[in-house]
């Protein structure tokens, strides 16, 4: 972000990315200096934490009450109905994903803002999409709602740069894996449960086939590529809201093997659901060289790494009580 000190807005703070973003940001800025927010309350020790305010974004008036009370100039703006649970309440993921952009980009521009994060997704992909190598300039043909509000997204975000010249930047991520706040409703969520069962139980149901292939990341990565992206030159930079994203690729059987490496006896099931129509619209790889080439991207973790570190966290939860 631009030197000095700023006033930062995260919403959906308790969701599976914001958890740890507002963890991130407030370690590099100061704990006072992040305000969070989501729609609901959260635990004792999160509100203990730092600053925290109920807000819904689908409410104008209330976004723009919180910018001026807190004195905000940065917002992340994490707050989003995911794929699968946009699926089955396509109108809730409307008034999030539509309105509540709209509506913190608005208060944004009227407020003079410094800076707006609003995360696209792999889920702007659909069926006419090269799966492989996934462009960064290519066909964005969704055939879910979740998708559909995320290349709205990506367009208002263009269109508020160039339009009001507000700086708003946004990457596309893949399927986020972590082990603090699990995540909400998502297609790629088999990628956190298949942990946490093979440590409680050491079986797992999967809801995708064996050879379902996606984008995947872990959580170190996906904060890095976000605080990098925003602290990055404006100079560098020549697209704005909709970076294609990339670390790792695999299929569910190829995490279960390695997760097998660690816990030999695991056994997994499939038994594909509705959500395995929304993973084969949706990409295998990704080319990401935008990224890296604008702003630096490089990930830390692959396969094997981010393997081994989530089952030592998630087995570590268990010893600790956290994990039943």
């Amino acid at each position: 972000m631009p030197p000095g000190k700023h006033r930062i807005l995260v919403t959906g703070a308790c969701g599976q990315i914001g958890t740890e973003l507002v963890r991130a940001l407030r370690q590099r800025r100061g704990r006072d200096s992040i305000v969070a927010t989501d729609v609901v309350e959260p635990g004792p020790d999160f509100k203990a934490a730092g600053p925290f305010a109920v807000l819904d974004v689908t409410r104008r008036a209330d976004v723009a009450a919180a910018v001026d009370q807190h004195g905000i100039d940065v917002v992340y703006h994490m707050a989003a109905i995911l794929s699968a649970k946009g699926e089955q309440n396509p109108g809730l993921a409307w008034e999030v994903n539509i309105n509540g952009t709209f509506n913190v980009l608005e208060v944004a521009r009227e407020k003079g803002l410094t800076r707006v994060f609003c995360p696209s997704s792999i889920a702007v992909f659909g069926p006419e999409t090269p799966r492989e190598d996934t462009p960064q300039e290519t066909v964005l043909r969704p055939k879910t709602m979740y998708g559909l509000t995320k290349v709205a997204g990506e367009l208002l975000g263009d269109y508020y740069v160039r339009k009001h010249g507000l700086d708003v930047r946004g990457c596309r991520y893949p399927g986020i894996i972590s082990h603090e706040a699990l995540p909400g409703g998502g297609t790629t969520d088999y990628a956190v449960a298949i942990f946490f069962e093979a440590v409680r139980n050491g079986r797992y149901t999967c809801f995708l086939a064996p050879e379902t292939r996606l984008p995947m990341m872990y959580m170190p990565d996906c904060l890095k590529a976000t605080l990098d992206l925003m602290e990055a030159d404006s100079g560098r930079l020549k697209r704005h809201s909709d970076f294609n994203l990339a670390s790792m690729s695999f299929s569910a059987e190829e995490l279960a093997a390695e997760i097998k490496k660690h816990i030999p006896g695991f056994i997994v099931d499939y038994r594909p659901d509705f959500r395995q129509a929304i993973a084969d619209s949706w990409p295998k790889t990704i080319d990401d060289s935008a990224a890296r080439e604008e702003w630096g991207w490089k990930p830390d973790f692959d396969l094997a790494s981010m393997t081994a570190d989530m089952l030592r966290a998630v087995r570590r939860k268990r010893s600790e009580g956290d994990l039943s």
